[in-house]
């Protein structure tokens, strides 16, 4: 990626700091990686290196001697070193007159996706006199921010994404219906065929859970390990994926049915609970966005989470209300997080996420996911939202 090295000066005098200053070793933090443009698996990163952006004035890095051109495609001057004490002297003249730098790190690891300067290298550093904040915003602008044609990609990834999941539903109705044997693992396998039918790639195959399955939100099927779709089971499918081209991102969405003709009062109660959390947090993104104020990810998590204890399910959740989307499943922009960690970061300009809250129980699980994208006046939902529960019996 190509990195704005003034649009970076600008925000970092926006933020009162003096610096921000990117460092990894053998591949320990992959965001400084993408920024240096280090990742394209034609520079080999075995040593540890420095590149410093300072509020004003020309970038500068510090880098090995056996590795010095890695750093070349970017501005400023690089200084070389070899060993220990050439090190020590490189960082020194790296950091001469700096106060507060900004590096990939997280008070109290808080948001363990940023948290990737070691706890070693941050003494060494805080030992030549500078303070070390949190990177989590400049990371958001410069990383982790969607562009027009990634959002484009998104949008496409998404409709292919429920033209799949509508597939396996229809898949399981028939099967119902014709009683023909079926498993998560075979619903899931045909999935994996669409995929690619559509172009599309992911970290993972897809989720396919019935019953006690759904309520573990983690759960995948294998050949070796697979329920069968019998009829009266809640049956929840989470995909996710992104379109096989450079830049690409991801889409993600879970929806839920039950595989009978109606539907058992307590998953309908809550479906009921999640739809109502998920649409109390997408409404308050919406109108922080009208309104142009701050909005942290915490206090969207809360918000959805709030809906879901108020109607007797605090002790039902499991994770978070919802996590960034990027060239991964799991960006490095904000999360919504006030359950696991307490992510405060600012749910900024070329943001996309999720908004997937749950609800899981010994005999079944339910979650509602949706994507969201965060423009400079607006804040949209992506695809379709999940009202109700869905009936595939006959």
């Amino acid at each position: 990626m190509s990195l704005d090295v003034a649009a970076v000066q600008r925000a970092l005098r926006a933020g009162r700091l003096d610096a921000w200053l990117l460092y990894d070793f053998h591949g320990s933090n992959p965001i400084a990686a993408r920024l240096a443009g280090l990742t394209d698996g034609a520079h080999m990163t075995t040593r540890r290196w420095f590149y410093l952006i300072p509020a004003s004035g020309e970038p500068r890095g510090l880098v090995h001697a056996i590795e010095r051109h890695n750093l070349d495609a970017l501005p400023g001057d690089k200084a070389v070193y070899a060993g220990r004490h050439q090190l020590e002297a490189g960082l020194a003249a790296l950091l001469d007159g700096l106060g507060r730098i900004a590096m990939e790190y997280s008070p109290g690891c808080a948001i363990p996706y940023l948290s990737r300067v070691d706890a070693g290298t941050a003494e060494v550093l805080r030992e030549r006199g500078v303070e070390i904040v949190s990177s989590g915003d400049l990371v958001q602008q410069f990383e982790a921010a969607w562009d027009a044609d990634q959002l484009a990609s998104h949008r496409t990834a998404s409709a292919a994404l429920y033209r799949i999941k509508d597939r396996a539903f229809a898949a399981v109705a028939s099967a119902l219906r014709a009683s023909t044997p079926l498993t998560e693992y075979d619903v899931q396998q045909q999935m994996v065929g669409w995929f690619d039918q559509e172009g599309l790639v992911s970290d993972s195959a897809p989720v396919v859970a019935i019953g006690a399955n759904s309520g573990d939100p983690h759960y995948l099927p294998a050949a070796e390990r697979s329920r069968p779709i019998v009829a009266g089971e809640v049956l929840l499918l989470d995909l996710w994926g992104k379109m096989n081209r450079p830049g690409a991102v991801f889409a993600d969405i879970t929806w839920v049915a039950v595989t009978a003709r109606r539907v058992p009062a307590e998953p309908v109660r809550a479906v009921r609970a999640i739809v109502e959390a998920r649409d109390a947090a997408v409404t308050l993104v919406e109108e922080a966005v009208r309104a142009g104020r701050d909005l942290r990810g915490w206090e969207v998590d809360r918000a959805a989470r709030t809906v879901l204890e108020q109607a007797g399910y605090g002790d039902r959740i499991l994770h978070r209300t919802g996590h960034s989307l990027g060239e991964s499943v799991h960006g490095n922009g904000v999360h919504l997080d006030d359950y696991e960690t307490h992510d405060d970061r600012r749910v900024l300009p070329g943001a996309g996420f999720t908004i997937e809250p749950g609800l899981y129980f010994e005999t079944f699980g339910v979650r509602t996911e949706i994507n969201m994208f965060r423009g400079p006046h607006e804040a949209i939902v992506t695809g379709p939202r999940q009202m109700e529960i869905i009936a595939l019996g006959d």
